[in-house]
């Protein structure tokens, strides 16, 4: 794991297992239901380096041997928000390592001829303020879904909001920071640019077709 040079708010993730599986994830010919685990293990992959900073309280507990001393995260309130329809494919990893964690759902889709977001759906746990936000997308192309997903958010009432994304574009981290410079995106690789479609090169082609086997 390391910060990317050019954006400070970038966490990398570049342990081995995570791109081995990455250039699995990659390869046209990987098929629909392959193409589904890799995205649900690299989701909990990411989520055990972006749970790194969770804070710690001591407890006891009784072991067959003896009581001692030990630790369990300190209240931590986690809510999961996939962007539909995409980042549901990340979120069965995720709830493996977070089984306590509430999931949201905002729905946005990316204009074809604007390339903007478009709200369809949004549906946030109510104490959405209180909890530690994971904002759970594939891909981070254009940033325009994310950084309207982050906003809409903020405006109803989330504090820290972390956006982890399997691949992201140049162009998609700086619409991201501009926008919101206080959240922290977490991602596998940092991919050259977008093409004139706003596809992320080189990228995996449209995740979402993939994980659904759609067209």
């Amino acid at each position: 794991m390391h910060r990317n040079a050019d954006y400070p708010n970038v966490v990398v993730m570049n342990h081995p297992l995570i791109q081995h599986k990455l250039s699995i994830l990659r390869d046209v010919g990987t098929g629909a239901k392959e193409f589904r685990e890799l995205v649900k293990e690299l989701a909990m992959l990411m989520a055990y380096e972006a749970t790194r900073g969770f804070q710690l309280a001591e407890t006891t507990v009784t072991t067959p041997i003896t009581e001692t001393t030990t630790y369990v995260l300190a209240g931590k309130k986690v809510a999961v928000i996939p962007i539909l329809r995409a980042g549901l494919g990340m979120v069965d990893g995720i709830l493996e390592l977070i089984p306590a964690a509430k999931v949201g759902h905002v729905g946005l889709y990316r204009d074809p001829e604007t390339l903007q977001p478009v709200e369809y759906y949004c549906k946030l746990p109510e104490d959405i303020g209180e909890r530690d936000i994971l904002i759970i997308d594939p891909m981070l192309a254009t940033g325009g879904s994310a950084a309207a997903a982050v906003q809409f958010l903020r405006d109803k009432g989330a504090r820290t909001i972390n956006l982890l994304v399997i691949i992201a574009a140049p162009e998609g981290i700086e619409q991201v920071i501009k926008s919101c410079d206080d959240v922290r995106i977490y991602t596998c690789c940092v991919d050259s640019h977008l093409n004139e479609h706003g596809y992320i090169v080189p990228g995996l082609g449209d995740a979402g077709d993939r994980l659904f086997g759609t067209k």
